[in-house]
């Protein structure tokens, strides 16, 4: 579906569309449901990269069980699809940071991600600079 958020792209709200957006609906609306943070906990954001898109949930465990409180996607522009796979993992966090700002800020938070490479990037003194930029801002 993503398709019809192209410029210029005539609206052809297909079969394949419908049925994509009752699935969305649908597990979106069943468990596991969406809870209200609570501010005595850390949170969690997991963070992931596709070639096209990032992504992130942010939730907090409650009884050992992950809960989530918020999801985020977008996809890429063309430049930052031509990203390596550490700049796009990188991405993904950063911008679940700026889009969970709100629930981080003064709280302590852990973040997981599937791309092991990202830890060493903070003792990385020779990383491109718009990495070290991120690093940064996180």
């Amino acid at each position: 579906m993503t398709h019809l958020l192209e410029k210029n792209s005539p609206f052809i709200f297909s079969n394949d569309c419908i049925q994509a957006f009752k699935t969305l609906k649908e597990k979106l609306t069943e468990a596991p449901i969406l809870i209200a943070p609570n501010w005595d906990q850390p949170f969690e954001l997991m963070c992931d990269a596709s070639d096209f898109a990032v992504g992130a949930v942010i939730g907090q465990r409650v009884e050992k069980h992950f809960w989530p409180i918020h999801y985020a996607s977008k996809t890429m522009t063309q430049a930052k699809t031509n990203y390596t796979t550490t700049e796009k993992e990188m991405l993904a966090v950063v911008y679940a940071f700026e889009n969970f700002c709100s629930y981080l800020i003064m709280n302590k938070s852990i973040v997981y991600t599937d791309h092991s490479a990202l830890k060493y990037l903070f003792a990385k003194k020779d990383a491109k600079a718009h990495l070290l930029r991120w690093i940064l801002l996180l």
